[in-house]
């Protein structure tokens, strides 16, 4: 296997990406300014290119991928060369120093098609796996409120502030837990070895949801302590990463008892969360080369990075003015804008967007897609570049809507529905010229989980039933459920299924819906097969003898 990862900056927190990558056998060169450093990299990885200059690693072209381990502010223009280079980008966290920046670099990578991936190593921690993955089963319950607090004595920083050297992950992890953006924000915090750094800060969330978050961050603290701590309605997770493997994270089932009208709580043991172990910058640097490797964003992309960036940007915000900020103020969207988009999701500027359209959170709007008046998109929605959807379409919550889907106007896209664009899917094989055409007719809807294969026409105004899987074209007002998906019926404009069962050797039929009385026409076309008409019109009906 060749070798294909180059790290830029070796020093601090680089070394350690240094050593991954040469684990994993990855390892073709390193970049670092300073001479004694390069000396004891050459004597240590033997075979590897240790290079002063960074051309050396852009002008390689046997280096598809880069991971920069540098000082924060030089984050911004050495991602944008390396991506403008042609190569894949790994950089550690913050994304960069500024919003404009970080949009960027994701607009950059997006065009070039090129991989970015941004270091909040957390995430691939396997006790924040596992703590995700209970909060995401209800084992808490609601989340009411989650606490960070990252303490140590140093590593002192002179480019930037204690927020931005380590609130990062903590932000990057509540986002990703809670799957909304804080309506507010306020940071406080002290300057005492710079005058214009700041050596701790507490920031305070408040989220639409009704969750409070907060983080403390403080590089003057006497002992280390890394903790993250979630409240939920019906328990409490704890992780903490200065205690052995074994201990790590753990869920207390404390109660709160009422006795003569006053709460009382009742305190139980913690159970300990096993987890299977491996170093998480191991798995990060893993999910890095995956996703280089099958072309696909990881968890930490750009779009990741870039809404821990605004979310550090508006506490910087805070805590320079010393109030609170309001990141959605109630009736300004609609005053500077005709849509509303959700500060947590990202619509690249090229993408159309109609009047009174509400895109909600997590959302991805690729260039050149179209999203006619009065949508309504859920969150972590997916629309593709130069996908057509029409007026008042509703798209619930984790749908992707891939190039090629054409959804009309009124559409209903249920939650999860799934579509595809190519019919045999190979990992291995390029297809994009192989998309075929999925259409959804008007007012038609897509029922929950139900699953779409690509190359189908789903008429107006049908009705495909939850957890369906549609294999072949679904004729206007039909009702389809199963697996695949068959015809079961008709449906009225309004939803409500018709009162009708057609019959190979009936004839024509005036049906009448029992909700809102609009009237339908059951009947055969020039093929002999069923369908149903709109206000009893039908053309050339079969007749029985």
């Amino acid at each position: 296997m060749m070798k294909k990862i180059a790290v830029i900056g070796a020093g601090y927190w680089g070394k350690n990406l240094v050593r991954v990558m040469n684990d994993l056998g990855q390892l073709a060169a390193v970049c670092d300014a300073d001479s004694q450093r390069r000396r004891d990299l050459q004597a240590t990885y033997k075979g590897v290119d240790i290079v002063p200059s960074l051309d050396a690693i852009l002008k390689n072209s046997d280096i598809k991928a880069v991971v920069i381990a540098t000082p924060a502010t030089s984050h911004y223009e050495i991602g944008k060369q390396a991506l403008l280079s042609g190569k894949d980008v790994f950089i550690e966290k913050p994304l960069a120093m500024s919003v404009s920046n970080g949009e960027e670099l994701v607009d950059i990578a997006e065009k070039n098609g090129r991989i970015l991936f941004v270091g909040h190593v957390l995430h691939y921690h396997p006790c924040i796996v596992k703590m995700k993955e209970m909060i995401r089963r209800g084992d808490i319950g609601k989340v009411n409120y989650i606490y960070s607090n990252r303490l140590n004595l140093g590593k002192f920083r002179n480019e930037e502030n204690i927020l931005w050297s380590f609130a990062p992950h903590d932000i990057s992890l509540i986002l990703s837990i809670l799957k909304e953006y804080p309506l507010e924000v306020y940071c406080t915090g002290g300057n005492y070895l710079h005058q214009k750094i700041a050596d701790i800060t507490l920031c305070t969330y408040n989220f639409n949801s009704g969750t409070k978050a907060h983080i403390f961050v403080s590089w003057l603290h006497p002992t280390k302590e890394q903790k993250l701590i979630v409240v939920g309605s019906n328990g409490m997770l704890v992780f903490d990463d200065t205690v052995e493997p074994d201990k790590k994270l753990a869920i207390y089932r404390h109660q709160v008892v009422w006795i003569d009208g006053l709460p009382n709580p009742k305190k139980n043991e913690p159970e300990y969360i096993r987890v299977d172990w491996e170093e998480p910058l191991l798995r990060e640097a893993k999910a890095f080369l995956e996703s280089i490797e099958k072309r696909t964003p990881p968890i930490t992309n750009g779009q990741e990075g870039l809404l821990t960036l605004k979310l550090l940007n508006h506490s910087q915000q805070s805590l320079e003015k010393g109030e609170i900020i309001v990141t959605e103020p109630k009736g300004s969207s609609e005053k500077t804008l005709p849509f509303y988009i959700h500060p947590s999701s990202f619509a690249d500027r090229t993408a159309q967007i109609g009047k009174g359209t509400n895109i909600w959170h997590f959302c991805n709007i690729m260039p050149g897609a179209v999203i006619g008046k009065n949508c309504r998109i859920g969150q972590n929605v997916f629309i593709a570049k130069n996908v057509k959807i029409g007026n008042g379409v509703k798209i619930q919550n984790n749908v992707s809507v891939y190039e090629r889907v054409e959804i009309a106007d009124f559409a209903f896209l249920g939650p999860s529905a799934v579509f595809t664009n190519v019919f045999n899917p190979r990992s291995e094989v390029e297809r994009k010229n192989e998309y075929r055409v999925t259409k959804v007719g008007k007012g038609a809807t897509v029922g929950a989980n139900a699953t779409i294969v690509c190359g189908v026409t789903i008429g107006d105004y049908a009705f495909v039933g939850a957890g369906a899987v549609v294999t072949h074209n679904v004729k206007p007002y039909s009702l389809v459920y199963g697996s695949p998906a068959q015809h079961h019926g008709w449906m009225c404009q309004c939803g409500e299924k018709l009162p009708i069962q057609e019959a190979q050797n009936s004839s024509p039929k005036k049906v009448v819906c029992s909700r809102c009385e609009a009237s339908y026409q059951i009947c055969k076309d020039d093929a002999n097969e069923w369908k149903c008409t709109p206000q009893a019109v039908c053309d050339e009906p079969i007749k029985v003898s």
